[in-house]
């Protein structure tokens, strides 16, 4: 799997790349790093941990509740709940460490595990090199120094998990969501049963579908990165909205009364507005990626609100909202961190709280969306080329500055390099789509001419 750890976690086909093996020396790798860095001092450490549906998260679950269990921690199992109801939890109940197992919006064979540390934030990357780096050395022999009698940890089933995570939700919304009928398309992941529950007790009508998870169909042709049967379902059940989480529910998209689809870069745009009518949107301001359509930009300038722009991938969005704080940030995929009542991109706290503004403002969700025009984006990815060079290559960068001149104000271009495969990405947005897919097409083929 090269380095272990990626952005999100531990993550790979489970029992293949993610075995057993590798979920319980990780559990107790991260136990004793965690005990050396001072976290359990003069307490006896507990751990919370659940998992989204997938059959492998049932083994997977196993050997992480043994490995911390055989390091002395106490482990309270909160079985199949969403990722961001895992880092709250771990808060609230001011555990040392959580664990979450699951590899959100992936296909079912592959699966993940995501540390938590105390409070339910992402653990520091150089925590996270500690642990890999403890792990390798006792995988090659070196034995660990385990506890043993009393020592050990004691497992317990926390099942007050579910509705304490669902009273949270349902307790920051700032008003009720009486008389809205939504759709919720679950994934058949971790929030088929927290999602419904939270929008039913926030007085919504609520319509589900995927929301029968068997342990084989997560994310199978439903949830946020398959929107059709969401579309299709709110026009035949002519409900207000409808929001899609993927897997772990840590992400939301929706899709408006007539079954347009509504991103993450407009869920921000509205929330944005909200929150800063409210006085809850600090210093006016809010975090997005590189990525963020052009149209969400012009829009958030045109009604006096601050866009900063990280590096795509939520954690750098949270690091720029932890760093200057900010109260809202997010991606175009849907990852929305909404920092005053979540550690973590929580999908469905952000498909209640869109609720809540429709039911505020008795606006529709489309009239509310159009607060920004997206515009069309066309990416292309350039494979096989050295992608080391993008930032460097004189040959492109004049390509660049003439397609900037072409497009002017109302378009943009971005060229990345990919941080897991071969790849360079060139994204072109613009006013016209056809302007876009040729500006984006003439810089793919002196991608390839510079760089391959």
């Amino acid at each position: 799997m090269g380095r272990l750890f990626g952005t999100d976690g531990v993550r790979g086909v489970a029992n293949a790349d993610l075995t057993a093996e590798l979920a319980l020396g990780l559990s107790v790798a991260a136990a004793h790093v965690l005990a050396e860095a001072g976290t359990f001092a003069g307490h006896r450490p507990t751990a919370v941990v659940g998992r989204d549906p997938r059959a492998s998260g049932e083994f997977l679950e196993a050997a992480v509740v043994a490995g911390l269990a055989s390091a002395g921690v106490d482990v309270l199992r909160v079985g199949v709940l969403p990722t961001p109801a895992v880092a709250h939890l771990t808060g609230v109940l001011d555990a040392d460490l959580g664990v979450m197992l699951s590899a959100s919006h992936n296909a079912m064979p592959d699966n993940g595990i995501k540390f938590f540390a105390r409070g339910g934030h992402k653990l520091a990357d150089e925590l996270e090199d500690r642990i890999e780096s403890i792990y390798e050395q006792h995988r090659t022999g070196e034995p660990w120094d385990r506890p043993t009698g009393a020592g050990v940890g004691r497992v317990t089933e926390y099942t007050e998990g579910f509705d304490r995570y669902v009273a949270h939700l349902v307790g920051v919304l700032p008003n009720r969501l009486d008389g809205l009928k939504v759709v919720l398309d679950e994934a058949h992941g971790a929030a088929a049963r927290v999602s419904p529950a939270a929008f039913a007790r926030a007085g919504a009508q609520v319509v589900t579908i995927g929301a029968d998870p068997d342990g084989l169909n997560i994310n199978d042709g439903c949830g946020s990165t398959h929107l059709e049967l969401l579309r299709a379902a709110v026009v035949e059940h002519g409900a207000d909205l409808g929001i899609a989480h993927d897997g772990d529910a840590d992400r939301c998209l929706a899709v408006d009364a007539a079954g347009e689809e509504v991103d993450g870069d407009q869920i921000l745009a509205v929330l944005a507005l909200a929150m800063r009518e409210a006085g809850q949107l600090r210093k006016d301001t809010v975090v997005g990626t590189v990525m963020s359509n052009l149209g969400f930009k012009l829009a958030m300038e045109r009604e006096g609100i601050r866009l900063v722009q990280t590096a795509v991938g939520d954690r750098y969005v949270l690091e720029s909202m932890k760093a200057e704080g900010f109260a809202l940030g997010g991606e175009q995929s849907g990852h929305v961190i909404v920092l005053d009542h979540a550690t973590t991109g929580d999908g469905t706290l952000t498909g209640l709280m869109l609720g809540a503004r429709v039911a505020a403002t008795g606006r529709s969700l489309a009239e509310l969306a159009g607060v920004m025009q997206r515009l069309p984006q066309v990416l292309i990815n350039v494979p096989d080329v050295d992608k080391t060079r993008v930032n460097s290559s004189a040959e492109l960068a004049a390509a660049v500055v003439e397609a900037e001149a072409e497009l002017g104000e109302s378009g943009r271009v971005l060229l990345r390099q990919s941080g897991t495969e071969p790849l360079v990405r060139v994204m072109v947005e613009a006013a016209d789509i056809e302007q876009a897919r040729a500006v984006a097409g003439r810089l793919a083929d002196v991608v390839k001419s510079a760089l391959g």
